[in-house]
């Protein structure tokens, strides 16, 4: 099957163009012009991933990714022709899992595309990049943490914990390499890969999500622990 990706975009020009492309790369392509639009067809068709402008009618980008959010792990391509960090920060800590900025080639959108439905398809199929690499164990355990790679799922005790695609290969590296510490541009190439171009910050967020599911107070964390001017550490 055709991956499925829903368009959302209140510029005419800009959604033709990105429907084209998408299109002629053989992808299926939904499209909503407003955020009352976009959740109304992603409750409905369930697509594979949404492309989503930040300056919508009716609902932003950022309420629509609120909702998106609560209700399915469905990866979010955030656009914005706000070139602010404040905005990129925002989206990343509401959901998105990435984003670009207007204007942008259409090449590196079709990469960023391709690149995000790989790790959904790796993660998907119980098993990223590092994984094969570190470890053929179908359990992984520290402490109460259990990972299973084929089921792709993570547990505290009994309680399964909910995790986007991109939080689980994050924990799934931490804790393959458990007691030793890297630096944001590490993580962001070992996990992210090295099509991805958005900011070291992406990773703080990334971190700040897995804190409040693993740790007893996220505040005061033990077990993903801050290694102070260099960047992260699992404690087994």
């Amino acid at each position: 099957m055709r991956p499925k990706i829903l368009v959302v975009e209140d510029d005419a020009a800009i959604q033709d163009a990105l429907v084209y492309n998408l299109t002629q790369t053989g992808y299926q392509v939904l499209t909503a012009r407003d955020g009352v639009q976009a959740l109304a067809i992603a409750r409905g068709e369930q697509p594979d991933l949404v492309v989503l402008d930040l300056m919508l009618p009716e609902l932003d980008g950022f309420d629509v990714t609120r909702v998106l959010r609560k209700e399915s792990s469905v990866p979010i391509l955030m656009l914005t022709a706000r070139d602010d960090e404040i905005d990129r920060v925002l989206g990343l800590e509401l959901g998105a899992d990435d984003y670009l900025t207007k204007p942008f080639s259409m090449r590196e959108f079709l990469a960023r595309i391709k690149a995000m439905l790989r790790r959904v398809q790796l993660g998907r199929e119980g098993a990223g990049e590092s994984t094969a690499a570190v470890s053929t164990q179908d359990q992984i355990v520290s402490g109460n943490l259990q990972i299973d790679l084929t089921r792709h799922e993570a547990r505290l005790g009994d309680a399964v914990i909910e995790l986007k695609p991109q939080e689980f290969d994050l924990l799934l590296f931490f804790v393959q390499n458990r007691g030793r510490a890297f630096t944001r541009e590490q993580l962001l190439e070992q996990v992210w890969g090295w099509e991805f171009s958005g900011g070291s910050r992406t990773v703080d967020v990334h971190v700040r999500w897995l804190r409040a599911k693993i740790e007893q107070d996220a505040d005061a964390p033990t077990r993903l622990v801050t290694v102070r001017g260099l960047g992260y550490r699992f404690e087994g």
